[in-house]
C-alpha cells in the first residue's frame, strides 16, 4: 500500500491545466445543482401550498355535491331514508325465503338418504314461532280426515278414537271482485182512483251514472293513496272484464271532490281551533297548457300539534310560495265563521314564517322552531366521517330526544314540567358548547353555517321547554307530507288548478282518517253513502275523526 507521501498533490497550482478545468467545471455544476435544488425546494413549498388550497376547495365542492344529491335523489332523513329500508328489507325477505326453501330441499335429500341407508336422521332445528293471522279475516276450513279410521295394525281393525286435531293456517287472497247493485223499484197501481206508488229512488253521489259508493270510494283510493294514475286503474279493472275508460273515472272523482267540499270547510274549522299547529309545504308539477310544460305549484300542509289527543291535517293548494297564502289560510274565513288563527306556528325557517308568524302584525301567534333541521346541519358534516363537530353534537342531540322520548305520554302541563327539569340544562349545555366551538371553526365554512344556525333561531328551537302542547320538531306533518311526494312520482303532475284543490280536498280527509286509525277505502265508502241524504246540521258526523264504523 502506499503512503500519504506518495499521493500526487493537490495544490491548484501543481495540476495541469486539463486537470484545473475539469474541477473548476464540476464545481460550478455542484452550484448550480445546489441553486437548482433550492428553487426545486421552493417550488415545492409553493406547490403545496397550492394543493392544500386545491383540496380545502375540492372538499367543499364535494360536501355541496353530496348534500345536493341527497336532496335531489334521496329523502331527507338522516339515517337509511324509507326507500332504501323498504327495499332492504324486501330483499332480505326474498333472500331468507329462497334459502329455506334451499335448506328444506336438502334437509329432506338428507332425510331420505338416510332413510334408505338405514340411519336415524339428525333432528331438524325448532321453527321459529310466526305471528298468527288477524282474526277478522274469512276463514275457510278444509277438513282432512284418514280414508279408513280403523287400526291397521295387523290382527287389529278396531275403529280408532279421534283425540285431537292439528290445524295450519295460510294466507290467501280473490282479487277485487266487481258486482252490480240492483235497484228494483216496484210500481203499485189503484185501478180505481188511477193512482201509481214508487218508492223513491236511492240518491247517489252520481246522479244518472254506473258508480256507486264504494266503486268511487275505491277509483278515489287509489288514485290518492296507492297513487295509480288513472289509466292504470283502467288497465287493472279490465283485467276483470269491466270496462272503466279514465274519462268515467276522472269524473267520477271530480263529483266526489265536490260533494266533499261543505266537510272539507267543517276540517279546516276543527284543524284551526288547534292552539299549537304544525306547518310545511312541498312542490307539486302544475300543468300550464299553454306554455306547453308544467310549472311549480305549492301543497301547503298544516296539522294539529303532535302531542294533541286528537290528530287532523289539512291541505291547500296553492299557485306558489310566497307569503301571501298561509297568511290567507290562517286570516279566517267569514263565510266558514271562522276567526283568525292565534297560536304557537311551528314551522322551519323558511322566511315565508316569520311574517306569518309576527306578532306585530298579527298579535297571539307565537313562533316555534324545529330541531330536527338543526340536528340535520350536524348530520351532513359527518356523512364523510370527520367532523368532530358534527359527531359530538349529534351526541348532544341524543340526549335530547331521549328525554324527550321518555315524555310523549303525559299531559302537557306534566310535559313542560319534566322538559323543565330534564331537557332545559341539556339546551343550556349546548348552548354553552356551540358558542364556545363557534370561536374555532372560520367563518363561510359548514360548519360555521350549522352552528350560526342553531344560535340564530335558539329562541324559537327553545319554544318547547315553555309549552308543553309544543314538539320539538316538525317530523309529525313531514310524514304527512310524504304521500304527496310519493304521488308526484306516479301521476307526475297536477292537471288544472281546480285539480289541485281537489286533491287537497280528498286528501285532507283521508289522511286524517287514516291519522284517526280508519280503513281509508271504508270510511271514504260510507261517507259518499250517506252525505246524499244527511243533512247539514249532521255533517260533523262524518269528519274522519267523529266517524265510526257502521261495522262497529
Amino acid at each position: 500500500m502506499l503512503g500519504m507521501r506518495g499521493l500526487p498533490s493537490t495544490d491548484p497550482q501543481g495540476l495541469s491545466p486539463e486537470v484545473a478545468a475539469l474541477i473548476a467545471q464540476l464545481q460550478q455544476q455542484v452550484q448550480d445543482q445546489a441553486q437548482q435544488l433550492a428553487e426545486r425546494d421552493a417550488q415545492l413549498l409553493r406547490k403545496d401550498r397550492e394543493i392544500a388550497l386545491r383540496e380545502a376547495k375540492i372538499e367543499k365542492i364535494q360536501f355541496e355535491l353530496a348534500r345536493l344529491k341527497r336532496w335531489t335523489y334521496g329523502v331527507k332523513s338522516e339515517a337509511m331514508n324509507a326507500d332504501q329500508r323498504r327495499l332492504f328489507e324486501e330483499t332480505l325477505a326474498e333472500d331468507e325465503a329462497a334459502l329455506q326453501a334451499q335448506l328444506e330441499r336438502l334437509r329432506r335429500e338428507a332425510e331420505a338418504a338416510a332413510a334408505a341407508a338405514g340411519t336415524k336422521p339428525k333432528a331438524p332445528p325448532r321453527k321459529p314461532r310466526r305471528n298468527a293471522l288477524p282474526e277478522h279475516l274469512r276463514r275457510v276450513e278444509h277438513r282432512h280426515e284418514p280414508d279408513s279410521t280403523d287400526c291397521q295394525e295387523p290382527g287389529c281393525g278396531r275403529p280408532m278414537k279421534r283425540i285431537g286435531e292439528d290445524v295450519t293456517e295460510r294466507l290467501d287472497i280473490v282479487p277485487a271482485e266487481f258486482f252490480v247493485h240492483r235497484h228494483i223499484y216496484g210500481k203499485w197501481a189503484c185501478r180505481h182512483c188511477q193512482v201509481l206508488k214508487q218508492a223513491p229512488s236511492v240518491p247517489e253521489i252520481v246522479e244518472g251514472g254506473i258508480a256507486a259508493s264504494g266503486f268511487l270510494a275505491h277509483t278515489a283510493i287509489s288514485r290518492f293513496v296507492d297513487h295509480l294514475p288513472y289509466y292504470r286503474q283502467e288497465s287493472i279493472n279490465a283485467r276483470s272484464r269491466v270496462h272503466t275508460p279514465r274519462s268515467t273515472l276522472a269524473a267520477g272523482t271530480g263529483q266526489v271532490g265536490a260533494a266533499l267540499e261543505p266537510l272539507y270547510d267543517l276540517h279546516k274549522h276543527f284543524v284551526l281551533a288547534c292552539a299549537v299547529l304544525h306547518a310545511d309545504e312541498t312542490p307539486v308539477a302544475l300543468l300550464d297548457p299553454g306554455a306547453g310544460k308544467t310549472r311549480r305549484a305549492y301543497m301547503w300542509a298544516y296539522a294539529r300539534s303532535w302531542h294533541d289527543a286528537v290528530p287532523g291535517v289539512i291541505y291547500d293548494f296553492c299557485r306558489g310560495r310566497g307569503t301571501q297564502y298561509p297568511v290567507a289560510f290562517l286570516n279566517g274565513d267569514d263565510r266558514l265563521g271562522l276567526r283568525r288563527w292565534t297560536g304557537t306556528l311551528l314551522t322551519d325557517r323558511y322566511g315565508a314564517y316569520d311574517t306569518v308568524a309576527d306578532p306585530q302584525h298579527y298579535p297571539g301567534r307565537i313562533s316555534a322552531a324545529c330541531a330536527a333541521h338543526a340536528r340535520r346541519n350536524f348530520d351532513e358534516l359527518t356523512h364523510d366521517g370527520t367532523s368532530p363537530i358534527g359527531l359530538d353534537a349529534l351526541r348532544r342531540f341524543a340526549r335530547i330526544y331521549e328525554v324527550e322520548g321518555e315524555l310523549k305520554g303525559l299531559r302537557d302541563d306534566e310535559r313542560r314540567a319534566q322538559r323543565q327539569r330534564l331537557a332545559k340544562p341539556l339546551w343550556e349545555e349546548l348552548q354553552q358548547w356551540l358558542s364556545l366551538e363557534r370561536r374555532l371553526v372560520p367563518d363561510g365554512g359548514a360548519a360555521a353555517k350549522a352552528i350560526d344556525y342553531t344560535l340564530g333561531h335558539w329562541v324559537a328551537l327553545t319554544r318547547h321547554l315553555e309549552d308543553g302542547a309544543v314538539a320539538i320538531d316538525n317530523n309529525h306533518l313531514e310524514r304527512q307530507i310524504k304521500p304527496w311526494a310519493m304521488g308526484r312520482k306516479a301521476w307526475q303532475f297536477v292537471g288544472s288548478e281546480l285539480a289541485g284543490q281537489r286533491a287537497a280536498i280528498i286528501m285532507s280527509l283521508v289522511q286524517s282518517a287514516r291519522l284517526n286509525g280508519h280503513d281509508p277505502w271504508a270510511y271514504l265508502r260510507d261517507v259518499l253513502e250517506r252525505l246524499p241524504t244527511l243533512p247539514y246540521s249532521r255533517l260533523e258526523e262524518l269528519l274522519p275523526h267523529r266517524w265510526t264504523s257502521p261495522l262497529t
